[in-house]
């Protein structure tokens, strides 16, 4: 049974940091593409950032790049998204995602099967 876990959300002020970690079960990250997509209240859903299978290619919104870094220990079967320099506006719903699909595919929501239940980032001073 293919089974995903978030954690390492929390309320922190802007400008600083928070992990996320997406625990897998009953499949290997390795071999899925996973994506992590947020919600904040009234909006739609959007991509984060994904990372391939096989060769770790990464991708990121813009809004987060070089803030935010995606990472994955296949030994724990587990993938990051390191957050920095947080802002107001990464208030939301955090969830990752995981399927077999194309990297070109890897930030598309819609694309993939398997979600996580999500978990809250508050950014808040």
């Amino acid at each position: 049974q293919v089974q995903l876990v978030e954690s390492g959300g929390g309320l922190v002020q802007p400008g600083g940091s928070l992990r996320l970690s997406c625990a897998a079960s009953g499949f290997t990250v390795q071999n899925y593409a996973i994506g992590w997509f947020r919600q904040a209240p009234g909006k739609e859903r959007e991509g984060v950032s994904c990372i391939s299978s096989g060769d770790n290619s990464t991708n990121y919104a813009d809004s987060v790049k070089g803030r935010f870094t995606i990472s994955r220990d296949n030994a724990k079967n587990t993938v990051y998204l390191q957050m920095n320099s947080l802002k107001l506006e990464d208030t939301a719903i955090y969830y990752c995602a995981a399927d077999r699909l194309l990297f070109r595919q890897c930030m598309l929501s819609g694309r993939y099967k398997y979600w996580g239940q999500g978990t809250q980032v508050t950014v808040s001073s």
